[in-house]
């Protein structure tokens, strides 16, 4: 290549490749590095080929590829190997180049080295890549923060590379300083946990209680993605739900129920405990893959603990000619519609928090329009969280904006019965049960903590405040 390459990239695992290609087929010349030389020679004589991709198999070469400032990017695992490239890159790069971590760090790390990258004249990126293999290639999410002055070095390419939503506007945007994007993408995550599994409470209604085919199920999540309901999440479960066996039967009836988790919407929920904010909708899908995981000890408990004698046949009305089928499938759609408006309601919460303690400053619609394209939770539902901070920027709750507040209140009657009715029968609905208590709690004016202030004053003479006197004003008693 007789040209120096505009960007870098290390690590060549699927995301890495696909980004590398994206770049490329974007009008970028990029040159890359891996660990193992093999990937890099694999790489340019396969899908690299004939691309404007130069590979070098040692750092010093691949640093002295780029144009100046250069713009390395890893795309490496989380953690000690982060830290262990960034040693190895520090002496190979000048004053004002910059290192972006594309990978899943967490935001406490990212914070971190932004400071002791700064503190060695360069510039740090730590950023939020959303939208799996194929946004990678195609057009991820892209969710930077860091060094404010490396935006601007970065921002043409990025903003090139990301998904676009209407009228060209790329998925794409500065989202705060040190941790913020990584932050971001680890709330993009910890929602996305709860959209999966309030997804999949619905579907075991479905399955279990009411029984209806894969077949039946997908053409509804089917229809269900051409209302508010659109989403990426929504769409692959239709196809999921569709999609064959070999013997022709429902694959995922194939499938065992045991879910993974790599680390993220733990991440999001001690962030959550850390900063005091009640994300009980996604710490409760957290928990459902972790109970899930206990496979063999649930089959026993499952011997041991019938609840076959409290079953009040509720459900069963459901396929009665008295309750249509179009009605059940409005209550469950509207359940999963409150619920999904909670998520991202506690989501916020918990961003508003961070930028608060961090001092960050978030753009909370543009956050939303990061999120309509490219990443695992695009929906058309994001656009509408958009319209409510254009209309207040000082939005304390998405419950308080007037368009979720009716949103929500309309389908109370839906939401109730859904969940009312899967207790009675003993079925699993943690994440919708989470959201409704949620609700309830938020709206509630006065809830039971001032029994519970009396009891820590009791035994711990924690002291309380009292309703007829000024905040900040505490008192204790001795109770006996």
């Amino acid at each position: 290549m007789n040209h120096l390459s505009n960007i870098g990239l290390i690590g060549l695992a699927v995301m890495g490749e696909n980004l590398v290609l994206n770049m490329a087929s974007k009008g970028f010349l990029v040159s890359v590095f891996n660990r193992t030389t093999e990937r890099i020679d694999k790489f340019l004589a396969g899908g690299a080929k004939g691309k404007s991709i130069a590979g070098f198999h040692t750092l010093e070469e691949f640093a002295g590829s780029l144009e100046r400032p250069r713009k390395v990017m890893m795309m490496v695992k989380a953690g000690q190997p982060v830290d262990d490239l960034i040693e190895r890159l520090i002496p190979l790069l000048e004053p004002g180049d910059v290192i972006i971590d594309g990978g899943n760090s967490h935001y406490p790390d990212t914070n971190r080295r932004t400071t002791y990258i700064e503190s060695k004249g360069l510039f740090f990126i730590g950023t939020g890549v959303s939208g799996g293999e194929e946004g990678a290639l195609k057009g991820p999410s892209i969710m930077p923060g860091g060094s404010k002055a490396a935006w601007p070095l970065v921002k043409p390419i990025f903003q090139t590379i990301a998904a676009k939503v209407e009228g060209g506007t790329p998925c794409c945007e500065w989202v705060g300083e040190n941790g913020a994007g990584h932050f971001v993408k680890m709330v993009h995550n910890g929602i996305e946990y709860g959209d999966m599994q309030l997804i999949c409470e619905v579907y075991q209604i479905m399955k279990d209680h009411l029984g209806l085919s894969p077949d039946k199920m997908s053409k509804i999540f089917a229809e269900w993605n051409k209302g508010e309901l659109d989403s990426y999440l929504i769409e692959i479960t239709a196809d999921i739900l569709k999609f064959k066996n070999v013997d022709g039967l429902p694959l995922v009836d194939f499938i065992l129920d045991a879910a993974g988790q790599k680390g993220t919407g733990q991440w999001t929920c001690k962030a959550a405990l850390e900063l005091g904010v009640p994300l009980t909708l996604i710490t409760e899908s957290v928990f459902s893959r972790s109970l899930s995981a206990m496979k063999e000890e649930r089959i026993k408990a499952a011997e041991a603990l019938s609840s076959e004698d409290f079953k009040t046949g509720r459900l069963e009305d459901w396929k009665t000619e008295d309750y249509k089928t179009e009605d059940w499938k409005t209550d469950l759609r509207r359940a999963l519609y409150a619920s999904k408006i909670i998520s991202y309601a506690q989501g916020y919460m918990l961003m508003q928090a961070a930028a608060k303690e961090y001092g960050w400053n978030l753009n909370y619609g543009g956050i939303a329009l990061m999120w309509r394209g490219g990443c695992i939770i695009r929906s058309a539902f994001l656009g509408k969280i958009k319209e409510a901070y254009d209309r207040n920027p000082d939005l304390t709750n998405l419950l308080m904006d007037p368009f979720f507040k009716d949103q929500v209140e309309k389908v109370q009657g839906s939401w109730r019965k859904v969940i009312s009715d899967a207790v009675l029968n003993g079925i699993p609905v943690p994440a919708l049960s989470a959201a409704l208590s949620f609700f309830d709690g938020y709206r509630c004016e006065r809830l039971p903590a001032n029994l519970l202030q009396a009891q820590r004053d009791y035994f711990g003479a924690h002291m309380y405040e009292r309703i007829d006197r000024p905040r900040g004003e505490f008192f204790h008693t001795q109770w006996y």
